[in-house]
């Protein structure tokens, strides 16, 4: 248990969500099989996503900077009002799972419960199945804990702010090494078309960023940045794009622009769709096509945005 079912009353438990990660080269094949619904990978399948993480280091910092934002919103909350909040982690497909996170908490006595996901942009598909797995858990635990949720931070200011002045320095540097125009490329996890063509507003929700990011740095729209999309899952059904790769191929033909720096605004921490998808797989193919390449920082814990993430929970509680 993880905190005594003694002292809990009038307190409320958050349940910060997150996709979760492998913590060593042996949690590879059975996070692999999770993400697969309980279908073992080929050992094509496999050899290839450990020779990615082996790219990286041989596994992803994800765990310890989940566990960092953990800790940085259950510092801010304390900060709001001590001995209110307890914040526990729910992984999607890594313990402890979401729904297990959940039951925990109302078993330990919590009057409410407050689902946060470790992602700016609401689709169904993402923070919706999140949240519904939070609600799962309380009915796993046969109880009737009311469960709040934020369901979208996709324009939260000092989320917008952090990102506007990161891109801000780097845009300046890169174009005062090249005579010819950067392009700014807003990214995200790529989703299957099928849920976009049913109505999920996940790309307005990156698109919603992206202009107000755009709109503080004085960027317009075609001539300064574009959306693309990464890290299509490997399915024979089509993914929304233009994939990332593809639009740096397009920029780079001709010789019209100096370089691309990318802002993955749809991810949140440093993991494996940022340090092998984007530093390794689209940085190379940047430079074979001859533009220069950076990218804006993840979030992490960054601490005004946990504060500010803090002060969504509390205006749920």
């Amino acid at each position: 248990m993880l905190v005594s079912m003694t002292d809990n009353a009038g307190r409320v438990g958050v349940v910060l969500m997150a996709y979760g990660t492998p913590r060593s080269p042996e949690e590879i094949e059975p996070y692999y099989t999770d993400i697969r619904r309980g279908r073992p990978p080929t050992p094509e399948a496999l050899a290839d996503l450990v020779a990615r993480y082996d790219a990286i280091g041989g596994i992803s910092p994800l765990a310890k900077l989940t566990e960092d934002q953990r800790d940085g919103l259950q510092a801010a909350l304390d900060e709001i009002e001590p001995d209110t909040y307890h914040v526990t982690l729910g992984l999607k497909h890594a313990d402890p799972k979401v729904e297990v996170a959940s039951a925990e908490l109302v078993a330990a006595g919590f009057s409410k419960l407050i689902g946060l996901v470790l992602a700016p942009h609401y689709s169904s598909y993402s923070i919706g199945q999140y949240l519904d797995r939070t609600r799962q858990g309380v009915v796993d635990a046969e109880a009737t804990t009311p469960v709040a949720g934020v369901e979208s931070w996709a324009v939260e200011s000092a989320f917008v702010d952090f990102i506007a002045a990161d891109l801000g320095e780097r845009l300046a540097t890169m174009r005062a090494s090249t005579e010819h125009p950067v392009r700014v490329l807003f990214t995200a996890h790529s989703l299957p078309q099928r849920i976009i063509d049913a109505g999920d507003p996940y790309p307005d929700e990156l698109r919603s960023t992206a202009e107000a990011v755009a709109a503080q740095l004085g960027l317009a729209e075609g001539d300064d940045w574009t959306i693309a999309w990464q890290s299509a899952g490997r399915t024979p059904e089509p993914w929304i794009g233009p994939d990332i790769l593809e639009v740096i191929d397009e920029l780079g033909d001709g010789g019209q622009h100096g370089g691309v720096i990318v802002s993955a605004v749809g991810f949140v921490a440093d993991h494996l769709e940022v340090l092998f998808d984007l530093d390794i797989e689209a940085s190379q193919r940047a430079e074979q096509v001859g533009l220069a390449f950076d990218r804006t920082a993840c979030v992490n814990d960054e601490p005004s945005i946990m504060a500010a993430l803090a002060r969504r929970v509390a205006d749920l509680a």
